[in-house]
């Protein structure tokens, strides 16, 4: 502890030295110009008899021996000196000084050489040595007034947020491993992210350009497929990611032990597209089922309602739905059930639809209310029920989309052990509303058919995934022990609030075990910096006052990541967490680092994809006769019903006439 006593004590050595500097640099000058000072009149009996003396001891015996003693006690003088600190003193000009002072001290002996008068020449001699004693006192001084602040070059803090990540590459059969490189106090080190546990869930965020699907995704679709994964692939902008599956899928086939099949969904390329049924009679065990369907469809072409659920006008267009859904689910063992036979029927009459939907006995809970409505001409309510329905189904009533909906070339069991998959579907950035609900049917219906015990492994990919309107979070929570792993793409976690509500939305965001976040900004920046939690910070703060200038420094917790600093993320530059298994602990989850690809050898495999395979050849002609044998089908099972209701006095009571 230091004491006012200490300091005092400290001056006063310090002092000593530098009078020992002086007076030894004194004897010095006495003895090399002697002669001068001999002229001078400045010698005695006493001086010479003392300096005799001194000579004896050695000290003098040679020229350099006292000036650098001098030196070396001006040093030590200053080693010690605590000048008040001043933030204008720069290290440049101290150590110029001390330089030309050092020069100036030495390089005056070859001022004794000059020939001149005794008086002249140690005049000369002693200003110039005594002005480099001075410049190197004054620049050992600077030195010590000179703020040591570290941190002044590091003015955006990034020295400090920098923090030990993992190097070690854990594998196992199920993980995506990527190669990265990052800043541990200013030196660049290599690294691995290791998603050794995909099935709690991978979030990809990032805004478009920040490297998702090139630096991330894609990964997940490669490895996955090379280590035996069935998949599903959710394309947004098609077929970037499907021709990746696709050939991948063409190299690493033979590792599977039975090989799976390969399909795409495509709505604008029907050549390359395969026809699959999301309403398929041998997935539609119960009720529940087609409304679950209904809802699925309906709230993926009504956004909005969303978060209106539960509300009158909402529920009574899905209840509707779901009685179509169910009703051509039992006609027949299901031959007619599919979405654009459902559209079809929708269009019916009232007096023919209520007719033939009474028969069915186990929609009547559902059907009842809208009967109900148009025996009491209660138009204005009725149309408010089934209108919103009508109008909304409309819009995907196209021959395209019915030529692959009535079509079941697969189903979406991916997962099966004895008959595994590999499923493309792709949507449109133009036609988001359209297709998205469409392939959010499909998507819903996979989750339930794959969420299974006893399956194969499988991995979900899902590219910008607010444009859907899938419910995944029952998948996330309880498709772990189904080893069914989850990778979901968002831009921005207020794309995810804008359409699934900030309730769903905050539980996507909470629930999945592992992040990879390149630049975002705002309340997503936030959520993330805070997740990743906070680490130790050396921090200084400087006290300038008219007496002294005070340092202090301590270590504080702060963001490992900042959101600032999240917000300003380079392409391929990412922040996280993963998670680990009981097996296999990682100490070191949270990383900021950038993912590392091989650019050259990625574009060299790029440019050698094979271009998605045509299905079939396909022709205008061939997609319209669907579409019209689609709506003669309806036609004749609406004459059929009619028919034997109305020739059955039994059942003729069903048939509903308005009167």
């Amino acid at each position: 502890m230091q004491t006012g006593e200490n300091d005092q004590a400290m001056r006063k050595i310090l002092d000593m030295t530098r009078l020992i500097s002086i007076v030894l640099l004194l004897l010095h000058f006495y003895v090399v110009c002697y002669g001068a000072f001999v002229d001078w009149h400045l010698v005695s009996g006493i001086s010479d008899r003392l300096l005799g003396n001194i000579v004896k001891t050695g000290l003098l015996s040679s020229f350099l021996q006292p000036k650098l003693m001098a030196l070396a006690f001006l040093v030590i003088a200053l080693t010690g000196v605590r000048g008040k600190k001043d933030e204008k003193q720069t290290v440049r000009v101290a150590l110029l000084y001390l330089v030309v002072g050092v020069f100036f001290f030495l390089a005056s002996y070859f001022l004794l050489l000059v020939p001149a008068k005794d008086t002249v020449v140690a005049l000369l001699y002693m200003g110039t040595t005594g002005l480099g004693f001075l410049l190197i006192l004054s620049g050992g001084t600077m030195l010590s007034r000179i703020i040591r602040d570290r941190l002044q070059g590091d003015i955006f803090n990034r020295d400090q947020e920098t923090f030990p990540q993992e190097e070690r590459l854990l594998e196992n059969e199920f993980s995506v491993n990527l190669p990265a490189k990052y800043i541990l106090k200013r030196r660049e080190r290599p690294s691995w992210i290791n998603f050794i546990n995909l099935f709690r869930a991978l979030l990809v965020l990032g805004s478009p350009g920040s490297g998702k699907s090139y630096f991330v995704i894609r990964h997940v679709i490669t490895q996955h497929i090379r280590k035996g994964f069935a998949m599903f692939v959710y394309d947004f902008k098609m077929p970037d990611l499907a021709v990746i599956a696709y050939n991948t899928w063409l190299t690493y086939k033979h590792r599977y032990k039975v090989v799976p099949a390969f399909f795409s969904i495509n709505f604008d390329d029907l050549a390359r597209s395969n026809r699959c049924n999301p309403l398929d009679p041998s997935g539609m065990l119960d009720l529940t089922d087609a409304v679950e369907s209904a809802r699925t469809i309906l709230l993926g072409l009504n956004r909005e309602w969303i978060r209106r659920q539960g509300d009158f006008f909402v529920e009574s267009p899905i209840n509707f739905l779901t009685a179509i859904i169910w009703y051509l689910r039992r006609y027949k063992d299901g031959e007619f059930c599919t979405l654009p036979h459902v559209i079809e029927l929708m269009q019916v009459d009232y007096d023919s639809l209520f007719t033939v939907l009474s028969t069915q006995k186990e929609i009547d809970v559902l059907i009842n209310p809208f009967i109900s409505a148009y025996k009491r001409d209660a138009v204005e309510q009725l149309e408010g029920q089934i209108a919103s329905a009508k109008i909304t189904m409309a819009r995907i009533a196209s021959p395209q989309l019915y030529y692959v909906l009535s079509g079941n070339e697969f189903t979406l069991d991916i997962n099966n052990p004895d008959a595994p998959k590999i499923v493309c579907m792709g949507n449109n950035p133009q036609k988001i509303q359209i297709y998205g609900a469409v392939l959010s049917l499909f998507t819903n219906r996979l989750l339930k058919i794959i969420n299974q015990k006893n399956k194969l492994k499988c991995s979900l990919v899902f590219d910008e995934f607010p444009t859907l309107t899938t419910d995944i979070i029952p998948t996330i929570a309880t498709g772990r022990s189904n080893l069914i792993a989850t990778t979901l793409g968002i831009q921005d976690a207020s794309q995810l609030r804008k359409d699934y509500g900030r309730e769903q939305a905050d539980v996507i965001m909470n629930i999945v075990g592992n992040m990879a976040v390149g630049q975002v900004s705002g309340d997503t920046a936030k959520f993330v910096s805070e997740k990743i939690g906070r680490i130790m910070q050396d921090r200084e703060s400087l006290s300038i006052n008219s007496n002294d200038t005070s340092v202090s420094r301590s270590k504080q917790l702060e963001a490992a990541v900042p959101a600032s600093r999240i917000s300003a993320l380079s392409s391929g530059e990412f922040v996280g967490m993963v998670a680990d298994n009981p097996d296999c602990k990682i100490e070191l989850k949270a990383f900021h680092c950038e993912i590392v690809n091989d650019h050259a050898a990625l574009k060299k495999e790029i440019d050698g994809y094979v271009p998605l395979p045509e299905v079939r050849k396909i022709s205008p002609a061939i997609v319209e006769r669907n579409y019209l044998q689609i709506r003669q089908d309806i036609r004749d099972m609406i004459e059929l019903e009619m028919e034997r209701l109305l020739s059955d006095p039994a059942l003729v009571h069903l048939v509903i006439k308005k009167s």
